[in-house]
């Protein structure tokens, strides 16, 4: 007999349950108002990117960043930011771009927007990981400053199932829209995967990291008129100089959440660390279980071999001062910190999770691939390229060999192409423009 849910899950399950039935009417109420903005004359494609935080930090935000820079050499681009929560960016934000904010939580607000701000979001789906940050305010000033202002884009492209969605149902019409997924179609709650399933149709593109995304999505669209379009990410410019290889680091960097796994490769490095104490793990990233992950290093007494260090803004620096790249992840999109480590010289030790490191490493060649959550398998990659300093160079070499199919001047004219192809009628682009940043 099927046990009884507990009632924390079942009032959640519930709570969920009933956003979902709000979240619907919300659609069809506001479903009407979709009519058709024309765009201003004007001699550029206008391009409007839906970011969920352009200060925050991360593999999704530092590669929309840089492609923003690129698509702005033939387009207005503008990124509109839907949280500001923090006065300085962590990333520098690209040159040319227009970047604007939603919800600037560290303004002032009036008092519709702080009673607005104390109930939950209707457009985001509650399923969504960042339904937590959003609310009712969020969704107004979402719907008035990114999706119906009175100029409206050419292209509209969203960045997260949450802004997929908002620009599958509630673009204006005429409006061409583009669905980016970082992660995979697979990583997401059964309830918003079907969300996900249901209103994609609408788009006009989904653009995805892998082809084993490209397909899954494929699978699921089939039968619409949706193209699927698999562009894997494009690294940042690196320094000239890769790492040497010559410092005895295992470098790791990442959100501190449960996806990335740095609680196995905290596991997988004992023995290494009994084996070979002049070699250190250094891991670089802020996040919730970082009280969590100290604790287990001083369980595992790997005080003074295991660093648990912040999240930086130099770390192609800190991987110039490292020898090996550690990707622990139990899931992925394409890990962009992988592209980066490849592109600085470093021998890469990668769990083969869903989704991305089997298709940016060729096992032996670029790299080394391990069964996913194989905490043996993971030690004993890492023993392997510690211990010999050839294969640690042969691998480094050829993964900067493999990381130029990542260079932005290789990636960035495949969604310029795409650009192009969804708005044929537009004028030939002209580079002279004048950007800037709002408040």
């Amino acid at each position: 007999m099927k046990e009884p849910a507990h009632p924390l899950r079942l009032r959640r399950r519930l709570r969920r349950r009933a956003h979902r039935v709000l979240r619907r009417a919300a659609l069809w109420t506001l479903r009407p108002l979709r009519r058709r903005r024309q765009p201003p004359p004007g001699d550029r494609l206008r391009v409007r990117v839906l970011l969920q935080n352009a200060h925050g930090t991360g593999g999704t935000i530092r590669t929309v960043l840089n492609l923003c820079g690129h698509l702005a050499r033939d387009h207005d681009v503008e990124i509109v930011s839907v949280l500001k929560r923090s006065r300085r960016p962590f990333f520098p934000l690209p040159a040319g771009v227009t970047v604007t904010y939603a919800d600037d939580l560290l303004g002032p607000k009036g008092r519709s927007a702080r009673v607005l701000s104390r109930l939950p979001s209707l457009l985001t789906p509650a399923d969504e990981a960042s339904f937590r940050h959003m609310s009712l305010w969020t969704d107004v000033c979402l719907l008035r400053r990114a999706v119906w202002r009175a100029a409206p884009p050419d292209v509209l492209i969203g960045t997260r199932p949450s802004l997929n969605l908002l620009a599958a149902e509630l673009a204006p019409a005429g409006v061409a829209t583009i669905g980016q997924d970082h992660m995979h179609l697979g990583a997401y709650r059964p309830a918003l995967r079907r969300q996900i399933v249901r209103a994609y149709r609408r788009l006009d593109v989904v653009t995805t990291l892998t082809e084993a995304d490209r397909a899954e999505y494929e699978a699921a669209l089939a039968g619409s008129p949706v193209r699927v379009v698999r562009i894997p990410n494009a690294a940042p410019a690196l320094p000239e100089r890769p790492s040497q290889r010559v410092h005895k680091v295992v470098v790791a960097a990442g959100r501190l959440v449960h996806a990335k796994g740095f609680d196995v490769l905290l596991r997988a490095f004992v023995p290494i660390a009994a084996e070979h104490p002049d070699w250190t793990l250094r891991v670089f990233g802020g996040g919730p279980r970082r009280d969590r992950l100290r604790a287990l290093i001083d369980d595992l007494g790997l005080g003074g071999r295991a660093e648990l260090c912040p999240r930086t803004r130099d770390l192609h620096g800190e991987m110039g001062r490292a020898a090996v790249y550690a990707l622990s992840s139990r899931r992925e999109g394409m890990p962009m910190v992988v592209i980066e480590a490849m592109g600085m010289g470093l021998a890469v030790v990668a769990f083969d999770c869903p989704t991305g490191p089997a298709e940016m490493i060729v096992h032996g060649r670029d790299g080394l691939l391990v069964p996913a959550g194989d905490e043996d398998a993971l030690t004993a990659a890492l023993r392997a390229v510690i211990t010999d300093s050839g294969l640690r160079d042969r691998l480094g070499e050829a993964a900067l060999r493999s990381a130029r199919a990542h260079h932005l001047d290789r990636i960035g004219p495949r969604w310029s192409r795409l650009i192009r192809e969804l708005v044929p009628a537009a004028p030939p682009p002209r580079r002279a423009r004048r950007a800037g940043v709002s408040p």
